[in-house]
C-alpha cells in the first residue's frame, strides 16, 4: 500500500476483526482514525441491489467536487469497468474478501491522477455482510487537483489483500494486471475471475490473529 490512509483502514479494519472475517460497523470508533476520515467511505448494500455510498469522506468529494451520499459507487468508473467494479464489491461482501484496487482518476481533458481504492467488508448487524468500509485516496497531489474534478476513475489493478503476513505499509509489490474479460463473458462474475488470476499475486498484509 502506498497511502497512509489505505494503510491506517486497513491496520485498523484487521485489529477489529479479531478472529472473524468482518467487523461490525459498531465497533468503529472515528476518533481512532480521525486523521483519515476525510478520505474514507462506506457503502451500503440496498435490497435493490445497489451498493451505494452510505458516507463519503470530504477529500473524496472534493476530488469528484459533488456530495456522494446516496450515490452508486460503480457510478465513478468509466466505460464497461462499472459492471466490473459492481461484481468485485458483491465479491468483497458475499466471500468477505478485502481487496484493493490501483486506478487513475480522469480529470479535464488530459490530466490523469494515481490512486488508491481499498475495499475492507463489515457488518451493519448480526452476522450479515451488508457493508464495506474503505479508502479512496490520491497517491500525489498535482497543483490542479483542487481546481479540476475527477470525471471517472480507470482501474490499472487489483489484489486480494492477504491478513496473514506482515503489516501492509512495510510491502512494495506491484499490483498484477487485470485479467481480460472477452465481450461474450462481461457478465461473468469478475471477482471469480480476480481469484483464478490472483492467487498467485496475493499481497502480503496484516497481522494474522
Amino acid at each position: 500500500m502506498r497511502s497512509k490512509a489505505s494503510a491506517e483502514i486497513f491496520s485498523y479494519w484487521n485489529d477489529l476483526r479479531g478472529h472473524g472475517e468482518a467487523p461490525s460497523r459498531e465497533q468503529i470508533e472515528p476518533a481512532h482514525i480521525r486523521s483519515v476520515l476525510a478520505d474514507l467511505f462506506i457503502l451500503e448494500a440496498r435490497e435493490d441491489g445497489d451498493i451505494r455510498f452510505r458516507l463519503a469522506g470530504t477529500r473524496i468529494c472534493s476530488l469528484f467536487a459533488r456530495e456522494l451520499r446516496g450515490s452508486r459507487f460503480d457510478a465513478l468508473w468509466a466505460g464497461e469497468q462499472a459492471g466490473k467494479v459492481d461484481s468485485i464489491l458483491n465479491d468483497v461482501l458475499v466471500q468477505k474478501l478485502p481487496v484493493m484496487m490501483s486506478a487513475i482518476a480522469l480529470a479535464g481533458r488530459s490530466e490523469r491522477l494515481p490512486v488508491e481504492v481499498v475495499l475492507l467488508p463489515l457488518r451493519s448487524g448480526g452476522e450479515k455482510v451488508d457493508r464495506i468500509i474503505g479508502a479512496l485516496a490520491p497517491l500525489t497531489r498535482p497543483l490542479w487537483l483542487d481546481a479540476t474534478p475527477a470525471n471517472y476513475l480507470e482501474m490499472s489493478g487489483l489484489r486480494v489483500l492477504d491478513v496473514t503476513g506482515a503489516e501492509p505499509f512495510l510491502q512494495n509489490r506491484p499490483d498484477a494486471a487485470l485479467p481480460p474479460v472477452p465481450p461474450r463473458q462481461a457478465s461473468q462474475n469478475f471477482g471469480a475471475a480476480i481469484r483464478r488470476v490472483l492467487h498467485l499475486t496475493v499481497f502480503d498484509g496484516g497481522r494474522g490473529k
